[in-house]
């Protein structure tokens, strides 16, 4: 009798170590950071200098940094929605970030991202895995774009596009509010924002660490307003420029937000089962002394400093350490990947824009992940295709017709300084084509930008070079 009892806990043990290795192996944890309007050299792996990011850093050194890694948009709530359902966020009416210029045939209430859309928070539940989003939202300020409607069982985040790191002294807008789900945190709770969605992030893994979750991590570090803690500005104070030293002390608090995240998967005992993307969401941004090195132009353009971006994945055991990827990648491809990895099924029927990578990095598929990569807001649209890149704007500029087409070679000038149009009409016509093609799959923007086209034109002028020029132009 006794030795029946010893067998059937032992075949019991058995049964229940099986279980936890095929969690193991079949469903990894996935966290997906995302920072916002930082510069592409601001991080020390992309040559960064005077920011230490360690943390960050040692996403890359763990695993694979993307040297040609793109965002949809170069503005934040396309971007975002782009990530959260994998597909050119154009092809459902969200070109724009939100405003109140709502399109004929929609209502204020339709703006943001739309509500037939499958995310990827919908697809990873759909999935087994326990969802959360933290931090910066920006799909739209209805009930029906709310986190918890939109695929995450728990949300701790504001719904707009910005708000102070502090605490509020006066009155807020509903969009700057700090919710717990679907309570309002009182801003007398409020402390530093970057520290209080790392301690979400910390406290729901060590609260998930025995079930498969997933993880929306969007600071909005270093996005304006430049609030920064005053030991970090101390630590900086050799900067003389108290822009940039702010955003240093920020950045800092971003990449110590982020080594914390890791520490306690360690803690855990997941760092080894857990997928983990870093990306910034657009190029840096004129307002918050960014800086995007070689890359010209900044958030809010098609120049390649507008939507090429920092991003670096890791899986121990799955992705080999140290490597750089440099073929065209696009945030697109999150959502697939992450599917892919913990070999799940999709609930969304839509067609995807982006592709699982895993096949590319780990190097069993050696093909180009994506033939060509387009971009469209308003007046400006773009498309990079091997490494040609073509900027066509197109639109009405003191009551006369406008149209632009610039051309670049990216392998010998990736700071976009010689204009190519000329001298190869044909490829011009060929990317052209192939940019009209892939608007035929477009909807109308459901909501206008609220600074019209004239910005955009101004912008992506060959004379419009240097951060100083390209902020006159919003």
């Amino acid at each position: 009798m006794k030795n029946t009892i010893i067998c059937a806990l032992l075949a019991t043990f058995s049964v229940s170590t099986a279980i936890a290795q095929n969690k193991s192996s079949n469903q990894p944890n996935v966290i997906v950071i995302v920072s916002d309007d930082a510069g592409y050299v601001d991080f020390g792996c992309y040559g960064g200098k005077q920011i230490p990011t360690p943390n960050i850093d040692g996403i890359a050194r763990q695993g694979t940094r993307f040297t040609d890694a793109y965002v949809s948009a170069s503005v934040c709530a396309p971007s975002r929605a782009g990530i959260l359902t994998g597909r050119y966020q154009q092809r459902f009416g969200f070109e724009h970030n939100t405003s109140n210029l709502v399109a004929p045939g929609y209502k204020i209430t339709d703006v943001g991202m739309d509500p037939s859309e499958q995310t990827i928070g919908n697809e990873m539940q759909a999935n087994g895995y326990k969802t959360i989003a933290i931090g910066k939202w920006h799909q739209g300020d209805e009930p029906k774009h709310f986190p918890l409607k939109r695929g995450f069982d728990e949300f701790y985040g504001f719904t707009g596009g910005h708000r102070d790191f502090f605490a509020y002294k006066g009155a807020r807008t509903n969009e700057h509010a700090l919710y717990n789900n679907n309570e309002i945190v009182p801003e007398s709770k409020i402390t530093y924002l970057t520290d209080m969605f790392t301690d979400k992030a910390t406290s729901f893994i060590a609260e998930n660490k025995d079930k498969p979750f997933f993880m929306y991590l969007s600071y909005n570090a270093v996005h304006t307003p430049m609030n920064a803690k005053k030991d970090l500005m101390e630590r900086y104070a050799s900067i003389q420029d108290t822009g940039r030293r702010a955003y240093a002390a920020m950045m800092t608090s971003l990449d110590d937000g982020v080594g914390r995240v890791m520490a306690m998967l360690k803690q855990q005992n997941l760092d080894k089962n857990t997928i983990i993307v870093f990306i910034n969401d657009n190029g840096g941004a004129t307002v918050n002394s960014s800086d995007n090195g070689l890359l010209r132009g900044m958030k809010g353009s098609k120049w390649e400093g507008g939507i090429r971006v920092a991003m670096m994945m890791k899986w121990p055991g799955h992705i080999a350490a140290n490597k750089t990827y440099s073929k065209p990648v696009i945030s697109l491809d999150i959502l697939p990947t992450a599917i892919a990895a913990g070999n799940g099924k999709r609930k969304g029927a839509k067609k995807l824009d982006g592709v699982n990578l895993l096949p590319y990095i780990t190097g069993s598929n050696k093909k180009t992940p994506h033939e060509a990569l387009y971009w469209r807001r308003g007046v400006a649209a773009a498309m990079r295709e091997n490494n040609w890149k073509l900027i066509r704007v197109k639109g009405r500029l003191e009551n006369k017709e406008v149209e632009n087409v610039l051309l670049f070679d990216l392998e010998k000038d990736i700071s976009e300084t010689t204009n190519l149009a000329l001298k190869y009409p044909a490829q011009v016509n060929k990317m052209l084509g192939k940019l009209a093609e892939w608007e035929k799959g477009l909807d109308k923007p459901h909501w206008g930008s609220s600074y019209g086209g004239k910005n955009q034109i101004m912008k992506h002028r060959m004379e419009t070079t240097g951060r100083d020029m390209e902020r006159m132009y919003p």
